[in-house]
This record gives C-alpha cells, structure tokens and sequence, in this order.
C-alpha cells in the first residue's frame, strides 16, 4: 500500500507533469502516451509493436526516469535461457553456501527489447513475474519490487529466426501500441531536441518518485464503473467472440484487463468515475492484440483492430448516469491545472470523444486539410 495519497485533480496533474516531461525527449503522439500510461497506472504491462528506429526503447527508458523507477533493459536473442531473465543461485565459496543473484527482472521497469526473438521457454520465463509479480527458483518464491512493469518490444518485420508469441503471453498485456513514423514537424522537433544535447541519447528529471506511482495505481482502485459501463465492457468483447474472422475473441481475463485499463484511463483523464468515452478510447489498444484471427481472415490480411472497431460500432453505446459529476469541475474552472484567464493545458487522452489527439491529426491528414507551413508546424489551435 502506498504512503503516499493523491486526489483525482492532484492525480491528473502528475500525470501531465509525467507526458510532459517525456515529451521533453520523445518526439510520440499523446494517444501513445496515454494507452502506455494508463497500463502503468492500471498495474498492467504494454507491448510496443513497431518498425525499427521509431523510437520504442526511448519511449520506455524515458518514461520509467520521468516515474522515478529503476530501469533494466534485456535484449531478447535466440541464445538467451530463463536463468539469464529470473536470475539463479550461484554457489558463494566463502560463506560455503548457494545465494540467489537477482536477475534484470528485479526493477521497476524492464524493456524486454525484440521480445519475440527469444525461445518460448525463455518467453515463458516472464509469464509468473508479469502476472504473480514474483519469480520462483528452485521452489523458492522471491518477490518484485513494486510497482513492476514490462515494457516489451517487436519488431513486425524480418521474422526469419523469431518466436511468435502464444496467445497466453499477449494475453497478459494489458495493452499493445503502435508509435509509427512521426509527421515532419514531429521529426523536425526531433533533430531540434538532438542539436540541444550533447549526448547520444536523451535524459530526463524524475517528475515523481515510485511512492506517488503506487498512490496512481491505488486510486485507479477506487474509481466508480457504472453497471451500464461494465456491460458495454462485456457486451464489445462478446461481439469480438461471435465474429466469423476471429477463432478466439477476448478472453475473461482480458475483460478484467480492459476493466481495469478504463479505470486507470479515468485517473489519468481526472475523474473518479469511468464513462463509454474511456472504454472507446482503450478498446483497440487494449483488445485488438487478444484476437486469433481465423485462417482465412489472416490470409485477407484482416487487421484485428478493423474487428474491435465493428465490435464498438455494433454495440449501442449506454447513456451516461446523469448522477455522475460533472467532468470538467466547477462552473468557471479550468482543468489541468490552469490558473484563472489561462488556456487549458493539453489533456493527456485528448478529450472525451473517446479519440487521442493522435486519431485526430491522423484524420486531418487524411482529409488533406490542416495545412502546414514551410517546416510542417501545426495548426493554429493544435493542443501540441
């Protein structure tokens, strides 16, 4: 239990200090930061599937210096044993004694880096530490520290010499992201914040300390779920089950993940009360990655996401409880944090229409509209 208390506001302006802080360093949309945030305040683990070089090992180093947090990173390779992972009891000649030397699991934060280029033995060596947060060795338990996340990587490209994950591993992530390439602004800022530093990679200041991560993920217990939400919850999982291009939809357990997912989403968005608009917002990146698509769906080139999108756009969204707060605080008040007569800070999810300011830009794009100047800036009014 966390020492440390925090109300929904003071959670709300952690977690700003915290995407603000990494976005001194990253160059990520905030709907990235958002779904990888809302699995550490949820208690959960986040998959990074991306091309090489867009930035998935940065993502993770900087976030866990802006938390506080120890930080190991493990390269996965065809060679590396579950001993190489957990750790094993090495004989001490001078005590004439066997002693358990800790492995890079024992930390806050562990990049396990190209996850999918280790053997499944060596995969399965993650499974107790990610779900028990504990590792056995010789039928000696010994615990994690806390909080504990993984932070696991893949490359989707050069599969040759690879181990594809098995369902019950990627089951166990509470959420999968994508960064994707960023658009010429994000890449200009990106040569910006390199011609700044003199070091090969960036650096960030701890914003809070594990204690107050703890309070995040304690307060995450105490947001309020509508009976409404809940079954809208189980009613897009039963849809992704009765689909014919999927063999497998999402498991019970994973309802609990996306459950606990939206809570946390709650958290970081300022509330104490969870809406349709959290679960729309965590559904893809949170229940896309538990599909097994059948043969013929994965031969079409079927994306997993396109099923969890039908599922949202099939089942009928519940009307809020018009008991619930009011959102945005008292009458006159800004949000995040903002002193009287100043603008808003940029929320973290990007609103409540259950979109990220990431789907947002992408759409403008998309639209052709939004036109940019001479070095790709945004548009006027942007909230980045």
């Amino acid at each position: 239990m966390a020492e440390t208390e925090l109300t929904v506001d003071e959670a709300t302006e952690v977690c700003l200090d915290v995407v603000e802080r990494v976005e001194e360093a990253v160059v990520v949309e905030r709907s990235v930061l958002f779904e990888t945030l809302a699995a550490v305040v949820a208690r959960g683990h986040v998959l990074v599937e991306d091309v090489p070089g867009t930035g998935k090992t940065v993502l993770a180093r900087v976030l866990a210096e802006s938390l506080g947090l120890g930080f190991t990173r493990l390269q996965f390779t065809p060679d590396l044993l579950p001993a190489d992972v957990t750790g094993s009891n090495v004989y001490n000649e001078h005590e004439r004694e066997f002693e358990f030397a800790e492995g890079p699991v024992f930390t806050n934060v562990v990049l396990a880096d190209e996850i999918n280029r280790a053997p499944p033995k060596t995969q399965a060596a993650l499974l107790e530490s990610m779900e028990e947060g504990q590792v056995s060795v010789d039928g000696t338990t010994h615990p994690l520290p806390e909080p504990f996340v993984v932070i696991a990587t893949q490359n989707p490209v050069e599969q040759e010499g690879t181990f594809r994950l098995p369902e019950a591993q990627r089951d166990r992530f509470a959420v999968k992201t994508s960064m994707g390439y960023p658009d010429v602004d994000g890449e200009m800022d990106l040569l910006d914040k390199r011609a700044g530093r003199r070091s090969l990679a960036p650096s960030v200041d701890p914003v809070v300390d594990p204690d107050t991560v703890l309070a995040l993920q304690d307060l995450a217990e105490d947001v309020r779920v509508d009976d409404k939400v809940r079954r809208y919850i189980i009613d897009i999982a039963r849809e992704t089950r009765e689909d014919g291009r999927t063999d497998i939809g999402v498991s019970p357990r994973g309802i609990q993940r996306v459950f606990e997912a939206v809570r946390a989403g709650a958290v970081v968005a300022g509330r104490d009360y969870a809406t349709p608009d959290d679960v729309k917002r965590l559904a893809r990146a949170t229940m896309a990655h538990r599909l097994v698509l059948t043969t013929e769906a994965t031969v079409e080139g079927v994306d997993p996401e396109a099923v969890v999108s039908d599922a949202l756009a099939a089942v009928d969204v519940p009307a809020v409880s018009p008991d619930a707060p009011d959102p945005g605080g008292k009458e006159g008040e800004n949000r995040n944090g903002a002193e009287p007569g100043e603008p808003d800070r940029p929320r973290v999810d990007g609103g409540d229409d259950g979109r990220g300011i990431g789907d947002a830009r992408r759409d403008d794009r998309e639209r052709g509209t939004g036109e940019d100047d001479d070095r790709g800036g945004p548009d006027p009014g942007d909230p980045l």
